[in-house]
């Protein structure tokens, strides 16, 4: 009697062995929460992907991401907000709110700074970028790279813009962006700041006109179908940041610290692909989906750095005219 006992005992004896082993796996594995404002098939979507692939590849697993894209955890000022607390461990965000932690990032997004992408990923990639990323440890941060969005450009419902003028009165959503707001101020709109996650239904209800992004946000948020007209201004080129909690990396390793950089910069180099493809084909795709483009001349775009004359002069002020000048002066 006694042997038959020892075989049911032997056997789940196995069994805890085994569940307790699993348990251990299970607890060796550490969730990354990353949060971001736009949909998964979006530039970020596309960053937030390369990026996890190689964390979890070269951890075999240990750490695994998990996305929340289309503002899951919030608004990208309540993400932010959360990697200092260690509420959230990641976010890939838009520069708008990020001026508020550390000031110098306003700088990048002067309008009319960056003559093209070449010259604005040398600028961020170089001494110049790398200082502004490091300036965010001291707010509970770790700015591991710069990620990217494009050049922006004005949607409305009202007409076509090919001058200042064009834009007086027009209530036109931009980021909660000191620079943004002040340009377009200066040129006569009605700014309103708003987030992300409240743009498309303020668009369809009448309560904004327009809004200013990136082809790369027109294209993937379908803005064709809340707005009739695209005027392709440049107007400002408009990074993104790939940031975690300090008070999580910290806690990594070495070797750990460098896979997540390494993996931040395989996400930037994702993003400046998705970029690079949808400034090739985002404007016949909108074209297509019946808005109707058009795009300034070398000439009225000195009509607008002419008329933002005295936005300079307040970001010569608050940035200082040396920094502003050496974005200028790069290669």
């Amino acid at each position: 009697m006694m042997k038959i006992l020892k075989v049911p005992f032997l056997a789940a004896a196995i069994v805890a062995g085994v569940c307790g082993l699993g348990t251990v796996a299970m607890a060796q594995q550490t969730e990354v929460k990353l949060g971001y404002a736009l949909a998964e098939n979006s530039h970020y979507g596309a960053g937030a992907k390369a990026w996890a692939d190689y964390v979890e590849k070269e951890t075999n697993g240990k750490y695994k991401f998990r996305m929340f894209p289309s503002s899951g955890l919030g608004g990208e000022r309540e993400v932010v907000e959360g990697l200092p607390l260690g509420t959230v461990e990641a976010t890939i965000v838009s520069t708008g709110t990020l001026s508020n932690f550390v000031p110098e990032v306003g700088a990048t997004d002067i309008p009319f700074l960056f003559r093209d992408l070449q010259h604005a990923r040398s600028v961020l990639d170089g001494k110049i970028g790398q200082d502004v990323l490091g300036k965010f440890d001291a707010r509970g941060m770790v700015a591991l790279a710069w990620g990217e969005q494009g050049f922006r450009h004005i949607t409305n419902n009202k007409h076509p813009i090919t001058k200042p003028e064009d834009l007086a009165g027009l209530k036109l959503r931009t980021m909660e962006n000191p620079v943004h707001i002040t340009a377009f101020k200066t040129l006569g709109a009605a700014p309103t700041p708003m987030a992300w996650p409240e743009v498309i239904g303020a668009l369809q209800q009448g309560t904004i006109d327009g809004q200013e992004n990136p082809l790369s946000v027109i294209v993937s948020a379908k803005l064709n179908e809340v707005q009739k007209y695209l005027t392709l201004t440049g107007h400002v080129y408009s990074p993104a940041m790939i940031l975690m909690s300090k008070k999580f990396y910290d806690g990594l390793s070495d070797d750990e610290k460098k896979i997540f950089r390494d993996g931040a910069a395989k996400g930037r180099d994702a993003m400046r692909a998705y970029v690079d493809n949808v400034e090739k084909t985002g404007v016949e795709t909108l074209k297509t989906a019946g808005m109707q483009v058009n795009e300034l001349s070398a000439e009225q775009k000195e009509g607008f750095q002419k008329a933002l004359k005295s936005a300079y002069d307040q970001y010569y002020e608050k940035y200082g005219k040396d920094l502003i000048d050496s974005i200028i002066a790069a290669k």
